[in-house]
């Protein structure tokens, strides 16, 4: 999902960060009127750090990295989620890859449009999928890593240079090691937080979905 930067110009970098900010700001307000969503922001921000930091490989005309969208999705929510996308690339490009800065708008989008397609589609359903089986979670990675995919797309589309079908048809084939593995990831972590998710802190930091019923 990484756009290297001088790939896109001037102009698509200012579009995107326009987008970027707008999708933001409209979800901002859900994020003030709940200061217990911040706390989750907080923590998928980090969670999707580190593993943006453990694993990135070359892959075609982008890099694979370790997501862990749906983990983040089905135990944080979906506006904490959305927000730490951002925070995070933020958070790497401060610590780690400064170079990175200049895309911020377009990683955090390549991420978070999918998520809200996610959202607003199979994720009417989470609430049920928060505590459901692998099936439904592999949907839903499935629809989410299909959506990251065509984006990177898109934006190879609007490159200066020109990005052959072929090279983007390798990284889109990457995230198939990612799309298989995640599912199980995320279920074995779902399991895990039921055993302790009658515990204060995990009411404070986990998605009322799946601490309501305790």
């Amino acid at each position: 999902m990484h756009i290297e930067p001088g790939l896109l110009a001037q102009d698509k970098l200012l579009f995107a960060n326009a987008a970027a900010v707008a999708v933001l700001a409209a979800h901002a307000p859900a994020l003030a009127r709940r200061p217990a969503l911040w706390l989750r922001t907080a923590i998928a921000a980090l969670f999707f750090s580190v593993l943006m930091q453990s694993f990135h490989l070359k892959a075609g005309p982008s890099e694979l990295h370790l997501i862990g969208a749906m983990p983040m999705y089905l135990l944080l929510g979906y506006v904490p989620t959305l927000f730490g996308f951002a925070a995070g690339l933020l958070l790497q490009g401060l610590l780690f890859e400064p170079q990175d800065l200049a895309h911020l708008a377009v990683n955090a989008l390549s991420l978070i449009v999918p998520l809200m397609v996610v959202q607003h589609t199979l994720g009417r359903a989470a609430a049920g999928a928060a505590q459901a089986g692998l099936r439904r979670i592999v949907r839903l990675d499935a629809a989410y890593y299909a959506g990251v995919t065509l984006m990177v797309g898109f934006w190879l589309a609007l490159g200066e240079q020109a990005t052959a079908l072929s090279d983007w048809a390798v990284f889109a084939a990457s995230y198939l090691g990612v799309a298989a593995l995640e599912p199980v990831f995320t279920w074995g972590l779902l399991r895990l937080v039921s055993t302790v998710r009658a515990q204060a802190w995990a009411r404070a930091c986990l998605d009322e979905r799946l601490t309501a019923a305790a």
